[in-house]
């Protein structure tokens, strides 16, 4: 069960790239959550769809709308790389990709946390002055805490996993952008590294798995501890 450093590479790598991509789309995670569940505008059921998107496509296929947007050639990608920021072919990319395929999932477990929210405590604040700023800093953010926590969690372990469009966007280049999922297809495809694929495998069920456990037991506490207040 001892892994090399081939694998211990891809495994760092994923923790790095589920790591940052949890980070970076957090905030706008519970944004878009709380426009979801409390904001009325026009297009709203289309930004839903676009948000919940990369749930229905294919991966390969989101895959291939990040390589085209944010390649060197993209729209995005063409301005971002003359200031020396690239995404395809690194690990950034890998990222991004998982960021985007995870995101729907974090952004459906904040809105559903924030659904529950009772709106007469967001009323009564707001009818004694407090700012709509203050009303979601104070009220709606901490009890929304366990739904916060939830879709973090969630989002890392879907990270952690993605496969199919981050090998689109970024390829599988061992020590750049070749993640755990990658790392588990490659050695698949190679001539006695089936061993080193059980490992893997064995290593993403461990990791999905206490992610799970994790999200529930820390959604459970903090329920607990906001019904205390």
């Amino acid at each position: 069960m001892w892994l090399g450093p081939e694998e211990w590479q891809a495994v760092a790598l994923s923790l790095k790239v589920a790591f940052w991509a949890t980070t970076v789309s957090l905030p706008f995670g519970i944004v878009a959550a709380y426009a979801l569940s409390r904001w009325e505008f026009a297009g709203k059921q289309v930004v839903n769809g676009l948000i919940h998107l990369p749930l229905i496509l294919p991966p390969v296929v989101t895959g291939y709308l990040l390589l085209l947007t944010f390649g060197a050639r993209g729209p995005i990608g063409g301005l971002l790389s003359q200031i020396g920021v690239t995404f395809a072919f690194q690990w950034t990319g890998a990222a991004l990709a998982a960021a985007v395929m995870a995101f729907p999932l974090m952004v459906r477990a904040i809105r559903l946390s924030i659904d529950a929210v009772d709106l007469k405590l967001e009323q009564a604040a707001a009818t004694l002055g407090a700012s709509p700023l203050r009303v979601f800093a104070t009220i709606t953010l901490p009890l929304a805490v366990p739904g916060i926590l939830t879709g973090a969690i969630l989002a890392f372990a879907k990270a952690m996993g993605e496969f199919g469009a981050t090998i689109t966007f970024v390829s599988n280049i061992p020590g750049q952008t070749q993640t755990l999922p990658s790392a588990v297809y490659a050695f698949l495809q190679a001539p006695n590294g089936e061993g080193a694929a059980v490992r893997l495998v064995i290593i993403s069920v461990v990791i999905a798995m206490g992610a799970l456990v994790l999200s529930e037991v820390l959604a459970k506490r903090m329920a607990r501890k906001v019904g205390g207040q």
